[in-house]
């Protein structure tokens, strides 16, 4: 298995992928062109997993500095395993390249945040370090005009 920057090219599996998670992809020339908006930018990485030309995986993460205090944090904004790869590592071996990004770009800490109903997810997260605080801070969504609603990470 290999861990790779995503590319312009990956955006049919990429998408297809995503429709796994719950978020189904309408216009593959859109994601292509988020794919390729993520790389340009430097705060933010999608990686993907491949193994005999097929992709297993897609990973999204972001670099946000702090205000109140030197440096950042990340944030896994997707993650999504082929429902054919779950359990084989693949997953693990992308959020290490996604800490690996925020680390070197001065991150003190990760959030991921996660669907209630996707317990799986919890357990994964759980294995990998990453503390429940959902009973000791709150979010708050409200859509902005053009906006498609308060729809959260479901990684």
């Amino acid at each position: 298995m290999r861990i790779r920057p995503a590319r312009g090219a990956d955006a049919h599996p990429v998408s297809a992928l995503l429709d796994q998670l719950g978020y189904p992809q309408a216009d593959q020339a859109a994601t292509a062109s988020r794919i390729g908006a993520w790389a340009e930018d430097p705060a933010s990485a999608v990686f993907v997993a491949e193994a005999c030309g097929e992709l297993l995986g897609v990973i999204a993460v972001h670099v946000c500095p702090f205000f109140e205090r030197d440096g950042a944090w990340g944030r896994i904004v997707a993650l999504v395993v082929s429902e054919r790869a779950r359990g084989r590592g693949v997953g693990a071996r992308l959020v290490a390249v996604a800490e690996s990004f925020a680390a070197a770009r001065g991150c003190l800490r990760m959030e991921v945040t996660s669907s209630d109903r996707r317990r799986g997810a919890h357990a994964f997260y759980r294995r990998r370090g990453y503390v429940d605080e959902a009973g000791t801070s709150s979010r708050f969504l409200r859509p902005l005009p053009g906006g498609d609603g308060p729809r959260g990470s479901g990684s």
